[in-house]
Formats: structure tokens, C-alpha cells, sequence
């Protein structure tokens, strides 16, 4: 799969435009699903979705200053999965369920003030607040739905406008009884309910109606695949499941469900797993910080690469990624990769067999901005994910007898019959005496990549000497094997009309 936005992207609303011109190109290379930005109406037209303003505004009414969204409009959204879905990929979409943002008006709702290190511990006695949660939705009317949201659909919020305070105020009421119970939600923070923006509270019979309506009307209105939910940690298990369940019944078992439980706590994910019947996966943080680690430690044992991480002990349900618009440079949860490791980060999910690999956008196109960088990998990642699709199949052998350099073998299959070698150095040059096997013998091996320019002949008894430059990795293959003639055809210049 592949995140199909970074933060960065230009707000020009021609992102439905540019990804429905570059699917071919993407399946072309193995992306066989992609997850798009939140494509629900934001808190203005420059808003990345996660303002959430709308959920059944998908760039059809005027609201919030425009009628399209920062990516574009709701008839070039269903032209663009239409196109997906023609040529065999995949939509995940982006739902934004925690918050809403950008309320219509303000309204006078009591309070108490919690210590935001501790959400269960009140700093204030009860007390009025003028507070932005009125959601009249004029743009749109009654159409899809016909709830407008007050006051007493929402747990918590952050401004006060009778004195222009920020703070974290949960709210109380009738309707509303504090925070999502314990167990619901993370335990971080005493409760980690409140997040940001307007806070849904789900327990609210109206608010978990409205939104199990928009699951099934999104369903209806877009062809999808599956669904990626934001800040899962944040929101009701509860409800969360009882979404799923109904997702499953109206369109039958299949859909695809991650969430983002960004945590650097394996035991906390399982546990999360494990309380979510395995109906779903979680992207792997764990996995991402230590490649952060390894990526900026001289020489950093590999061995130790997927130590502590959900792929490891779950690999069923482990979305595997290198980066996303959260950890890409300048955002909030940062975590540097440096540029010589990427590519060694890349091979180590996209071509061994556990785990579901996630490319990243900004990787593969780059990412614009204040800060802008080229794509990643020195633009050989498309060729990583080609390789996958071609070779990566079958038995896999590891090769782990020293600390800076690795290797790994997959023997490919009865129908994928060539598969690969993997040699990586995060030190000086690297090589491995590895057993492709004697099927393979007296083959010319060549390295996809071409950071190595040699040959290496395959040996009588399947065993080849494959190495790979320093710092660096190689991916070796038959030369003659099928597919060959593919690598190197991508253009990554998406933003070129």
C-alpha cells in the first residue's frame, strides 16, 4: 500500500487530479492499494482533512470558503476511484472520527478545567464557558444527514471565548458525563480522551448514530477497499468496534481496517489488538523509531532492526512503514531517518515476507513546503517496490552472523520462480556468501538497483558471494530474469502540469 499525500502537498486542489493521473505508474510497481488524505470537508480549503469540519461534505457544498476541499472536488474524488478501481487499486480512506473543528457558532456549555498531564484531575469547580460546538452545517442543510451538532455532543474543548482562554475543559451536563470510561480509550494521561478541537463524545446515542450513518453513506458513495482511522488511541474501542462489525455486515468480510495508535509501547498495541477481536492492524511505530535509532548510531547493530516492534510479534497485523506525514521532517512527531538508511529501511519491509509494507508519498515524489526535499532513496524506491512485486516471494533465509552488514535470500515460488538477494552495509562494504539455491546454478546475477555494477555467477551448489557498496544495499537477480527491462521506467516528477 501507499500513503498517497504528505503534508506538504501544494494547496492547489488538483490532488485528486494528480493521483488519478499517476495510478497506472503506481500499480505499474506494486502499489496495489493506496490510503488518501481525509477527503472530508475541513476547517477551510487549505485544511489537510484532520480539521475535520464535515464528515459528509466530500467537496460538494459551499462551506468553510469553497466548495472542493484542499485536494479537490467531490466529482474528481469519484472520478479518481472510479479510475483506481478499473485498473485493480485499492482505496483506504482516511476517517477522521475523534473531533470536529471550525464550529458555526459559539455556545454556553458548563465546565471544569483538568490538568493536562492528568485528564482526570480537575484544577477548577464547575463553571460557564462560551465555547465554539455549534456545527449547523449551512452549505449542506438537512442533505445526507440532518443532526446538527451542540454542545452536549462533545466530552471536552480547548478555548474559552468569554475570556479567550486555552485550556482542556471537559464538559459537564446531562447529556454528558466527563470523559470516555476507563478502558475506552488510552490510559495515557489519566485518559487520553481529549485530544483536540471539539472532542465527540460517543457515548452520546446520536453522536454513534450519525457517524455509523456516514460509514455506510461513504461506502455508498465511493467504491472502497478499507479504511485507515485516525487517532484510534483517542476514541471509543467501543464504538470502534461496533463500526467495524456493521462495515463488515453491509459489505461482507474484506474490508481492510488500520488504525493509528502511534505508541512507542508494544505491550500497549497488543493489548489493543487483542481487545479489537483481530479484525484490525496498527501501523508499526516501534518499528520506525528504531530505524530512526539505528539510522543515526555508528555501527549500529541490524540485527537488532526489528527488535520490540508489532511486526515481529504480530506480524499479521503489522503495517510496516518507514515514515508518514506525522514523522516526516518538521511535524510533530519528527523521527529523522538519515538519507543513506532510507533505502536499507525500504528493502527490510518491502522485501521480506512478514508484515504489510506502507510507501510514503513524500518519499517516493518528495516533499514540498518551506522545507522542500527530493525524493527519497536517490529515487530508487519505486525500484524497491518493483522488486517486491517481482522477485520477493517464497521461502525466506536470513543471513545475520555480523553486526553492520545483513543479508537475506527468498527462494521465490513455483509460478515467481527467480527470486532475490539482499546484502546491506550500514558500515563499509558488505558481503555474504548466501545459497539461492542449485536450481539457479551457473545464472548471472546482476544487482536491480545498479549501485553494484559487477556480475556474480551462482555456484554449482546454489551458494553466490553477493556484496553491496558501504552504507548501502544491493538487490541481486538473475539478468535475465522476467520483468528486468521494467526498472528504472518511473517518473517522479507527479507535480510537472
Amino acid at each position: 500500500m501507499m500513503q498517497a499525500f504528505e503534508w506538504y502537498v501544494p494547496d492547489d486542489h488538483k490532488h485528486w487530479q494528480r493521483l488519478y493521473d499517476a495510478l497506472p505508474q503506481l500499480k505499474a510497481i506494486g502499489v496495489d492499494n493506496i490510503w488518501v488524505p481525509p477527503g472530508c470537508k475541513a476547517s477551510s480549503q487549505s485544511g489537510n482533512g484532520y480539521d475535520i469540519y464535515d464528515l459528509y461534505d466530500l467537496g460538494e457544498f459551499d462551506q468553510k470558503g469553497a466548495k472542493g476541499t484542499k485536494w479537490g472536488t467531490k466529482e474528481e474524488l469519484v472520478q479518481m476511484v472510479q479510475k483506481a478501481n478499473e485498473i485493480g487499486v485499492g482505496i483506504y480512506w482516511d476517517a477522521v472520527l475523534n473531533h470536529k473543528a471550525a464550529a458555526d457558532h459559539k455556545e454556553k456549555c458548563e465546565v471544569q478545567e483538568v490538568d493536562p498531564d492528568d485528564r482526570n484531575k480537575t484544577v477548577s469547580d464547575p463553571y460557564e464557558i462560551d465555547a465554539w460546538l455549534g456545527f449547523d452545517f449551512p452549505g449542506r442543510e438537512d442533505k445526507f444527514s440532518n443532526l446538527k451538532y451542540h454542545w452536549y455532543h462533545f466530552s471536552g474543548t480547548d478555548y474559552n471565548a468569554d475570556n479567550n482562554k486555552t485550556a482542556i475543559y471537559k464538559i459537564l451536563g446531562d447529556k454528558t458525563k466527563g470523559w470516555a470510561k476507563s478502558g475506552d480509550v488510552d490510559s495515557e494521561k489519566g485518559n487520553y480522551d481529549y485530544l483536540m478541537f471539539a472532542d465527540l463524545d460517543y457515548s452520546h446515542p446520536e453522536v454513534s448514530q450519525d457517524v455509523l450513518n456516514w460509514g455506510v453513506w461513504l461506502s455508498k458513495e465511493l467504491t472502497l477497499k478499507g479504511i485507515r482511522f485516525d487517532a484510534v488511541k483517542h476514541f471509543s474501542e467501543d464504538f470502534l468496534r461496533e463500526f467495524i462489525s456493521l462495515m463488515d455486515d453491509t459489505h461482507g468480510e474484506g474490508w481492510f481496517f488500520v488504525g493509528e495508535f502511534w505508541k512507542d509501547s508494544l505491550d500497549d498495541m497488543s493489548r489493543y489488538l487483542d481487545r479489537m477481536g483481530r479484525k484490525f492492524s496498527l501501523f508499526d511505530a516501534p518499528l520506525v523509531y528504531n530505524f530512526s535509532k539505528l539510522s543515526q548510531t555508528e555501527d549500529a547493530d541490524l540485527r537488532t532492526v526489528f527488535d520490540n516492534t508489532l511486526v515481529k510479534v504480530e506480524p499479521v497485523n503489522a503495517v510496516t512503514l518507514v515514515m508518514n506525514h506525522d514523522t516526516q521532517p518538521y511535524q510533530a512527531l519528527e523521527a529523522p531517518i538519515e538519507p543513506f538508511f532510507k533505502p536499507l529501511a525500504y528493502a527490510l519491509i518491502l522485501l521480506r515476507y512478514d508484515g504489510y509494507p506502507c510507501l510514503f508519498y513524500g518519499d517516493i515524489y518528495g516533499i514540498k513546503g518551506d522545507h522542500p526535499f527530493p525524493p527519497s532513496c536517490g529515487g530508487a524506491l519505486p525500484n524497491l517496490a518493483l522488486a517486491r512485486k517481482l522477485y520477493a516471494y517464497g521461502v525466506q533465509q536470513d543471513y545475520s552472523d555480523y553486526v553492520t552488514c545483513i543479508g537475506w535470500v527468498r527462494y521465490g515460488t513455483w509460478d515467481r520462480r527467480f527470486g532475490c538477494a539482499v546484502v546491506m552495509s550500514n558500515a563499509g562494504p558488505g558481503e555474504k556468501r548466501m545459497h539461492v539455491g542449485e536450481m539457479h546454478a551457473g545464472e548471472i546475477w546482476t544487482d536491480v538497483l545498479g549501485w553494484e555494477s559487477g556480475e556474480i555467477k551462482i555456484g554449482d551448489d546454489g551458494f553466490g558471494n553477493f556484496i553491496c557498496p558501504g552504507t548501502s544495499l544491493s538487490v541481486w537477480v538473475n539478468k535475465d530474469a522476467e520483468g528486468r527491462e521494467k526498472f528504472g521506467k518511473f517518473d517522479d516528477n507527479i507535480y510537472k502540469s
